[in-house]
């Protein structure tokens, strides 16, 4: 089996270097941060979740860390790009990782996929997509987080204004129980109350 933390290293260099090469959005992979990937890495360890969903895969940093915290404990993972150069490089990360068997990608438009999912389908859900579509998408991701599910949103320091009414609602929301962890750029976190 590959060093995982091997290829985190590369991709988080390649991640920084390329990001400050480029200023064009689409160019650039706007990565979590490595503490961030360590978070995530134990709230799925923490709830135990077994069937999480990730939007936003770019070149697959966040998605690698995810995958093995799924791994560990037999889960997988969906994750959805809607550009296909970044869907073809996490892929090819994927095969290098050795974790096709625990990842399912999917090139396609994230509010068609929460659209189609089951109610109840995840209990661990990534947010690091378009922000702006996020109070949008809100019905359809309480719909699809299954009792006592987690859900984490990036970026929620760093952008708080793209994403405030999205926030707003889910703390409005009784059944949820949030926080704002200061790892990264910010990371909002989302319990949904249940099992």
């Amino acid at each position: 089996m590959p060093n995982i933390d091997t290829l985190l290293s590369e991709l988080e260099a390649f991640g920084n270097a390329n990001d400050a090469a480029h200023t064009e959005r689409a160019s650039r992979m706007l990565n979590i941060t490595r503490d961030t990937g360590e978070l995530l890495a134990v709230l799925v360890h923490a709830r135990g979740a077994r069937r999480l969903l990730e939007i936003g895969t770019s070149n697959g940093y966040s998605t690698l860390w995810l995958a093995r915290a799924a791994q560990a404990l037999g889960g997988t993972l969906v994750t959805v790009e809607k550009a296909q150069d970044k869907f073809d490089m996490a892929h090819a990360n994927f095969v290098r990782a050795q974790l096709q068997g625990v990842i399912g990608q999917l090139l396609a438009d994230a509010g068609e996929v929460l659209r189609d999912a089951n109610d109840g389908a995840y209990d661990f859900i990534f947010l690091d997509s378009a922000r702006q579509q996020y109070a949008q998408w809100w019905p359809q991701l309480d719909r699809v987080l299954a009792a006592g599910g987690v859900l984490v949103v990036d970026n929620a320091s760093s952008h708080y204004a793209d994403m405030a009414g999205f926030i707003d609602a889910i703390r409005a929301d009784s059944r949820y129980t949030a926080c704002l962890a200061t790892v990264g750029k910010g990371e909002f976190i989302a319990v949904k109350a249940g099992n």
